[in-house]
């Protein structure tokens, strides 16, 4: 089977571009009736279906009808890595021959898989490899969700969890995102519970503010790294667009109108933001966000020149925390030795 990208064969769109609603009306026009968008999404969704061939119970009239106005997109494997702590990387290639990288993160009763949402990056935190080569294009919603389908297909896993954590800048990509969200929390598509759907931003506000209006209670991760804008603009540059000041007041009304806690991200680097008084002054922001705090220990990035916090420093960060009344945890992350850890995701063989 070719892989196409989505929606760019002579003008077809991927039909996983389509919400239920659409994929309803879209078969109601060709004439048939409303049961076959629910065969169609099954397959689709559930079954993981890569082509409209597979699809074994729609009339053959049917399938030719479809294959001459959609695309079924499927991504390209280039490379699968394994780590001994049983992490799952894959490196996919898209049909216009770019290369993405999606995690697969097994943890106790779960399964969950870190999604990208772009082709590089725009903004160019410099301990994180996504940027490192540059912004490419924003993926569609077909790339994204297929991302989760391909691993799920592949590993023979059920996925219990998405994080919107790999390659890319999910809010800078709204559209697409708020998208393959749909189609990953509806019952008809891949029916996540939109609580088990996180979505991380290095502090884009406006798309932040966007999010919240969609009304689902999907789960708000911010890439901190730091508690002051003098440090935030260093490691985090967007920073000098969307400072604290504002910042701060989106996760608060993001917390108030949806009901979910957002979740502070803090690499920890030696030396550079793991100080007892950076710990103090996350607290204060973390309670002013009404938000928790999970502690990271840096992933080693080529180029970057700084050190994780040493393990020792990093528990006494979190007690420091939790003596401040803030809900804190310290991850074990996970893929390390495949380069799959946070920030490790580069999109090159």
């Amino acid at each position: 089977m070719g892989v196409l990208a989505a929606g760019t064969e002579m003008g077809m769109t991927d039909i996983k571009e389509l919400a239920f609603e659409e994929l309803r009306a879209v078969l109601e026009e060709m004439g048939e009736p409303a049961y076959r968008a629910g065969q169609v999404s099954a397959w689709l969704y559930k079954k993981d279906a890569a082509r409209f061939e597979e699809m074994t119970d729609l009339g053959r009239t049917l399938r030719e009808k479809l294959a001459a106005r959609f695309t079924v997109s499927w991504p390209e494997p280039a490379q699968h890595l394994r780590s001994r702590d049983g992490a799952e990387k894959f490196l996919l290639r898209l049909g216009d021959g770019l290369l993405i990288e999606t995690v697969l993160i097994p943890g106790p009763g779960r399964a969950t898989v870190c999604l990208s949402s772009q082709v590089g990056c725009r903004f160019a935190c410099p301990f994180c490899a996504s940027g490192s080569s540059g912004f490419s294009r924003n993926l569609s919603a077909a790339e994204i969700v297929n991302q989760l389908l391909y691993v799920r297909r592949t590993s023979g896993r059920p996925v219990s969890h998405v994080v919107f954590m790999g390659m890319g800048e999910p809010l800078d990509n709204f559209d697409s995102v708020s998208r393959a969200v749909g189609l990953l929390n509806a019952p008809q598509g891949v029916g996540l519970a939109a609580r088990r759907i996180t979505v991380s931003t290095c502090g884009l506000v406006p798309g932040i503010e966007k999010l919240m209006k969609l009304g689902l209670q999907v789960e708000l991760s911010v890439s901190l790294h730091a508690a002051s804008d003098d440090l935030r603009n260093r490691l985090v540059p967007v920073n000098r667009k969307y400072p604290l000041t504002k910042l701060i007041p989106a996760l608060r009304d993001y917390n108030r109108t949806t009901g979910r806690q957002v979740t502070l991200e803090y690499a920890l680097m030696k030396g550079v933001n793991d100080a007892p008084q950076e710990a103090d002054r996350l607290a204060a922001l973390a309670r002013r966000a009404r938000a928790k705090v999970n502690l990271i220990p840096l992933s080693p990035t080529s180029g970057s020149g700084t050190e994780s916090t040493p393990r020792p420093a990093a528990v006494a960060f979190l007690r420091r925390l939790e003596e401040r009344r803030v809900r804190a945890t310290l991850r074990r992350s996970k893929g390390g030795e495949i380069q799959a850890a946070c920030g490790q995701l580069a999109g090159r063989l």
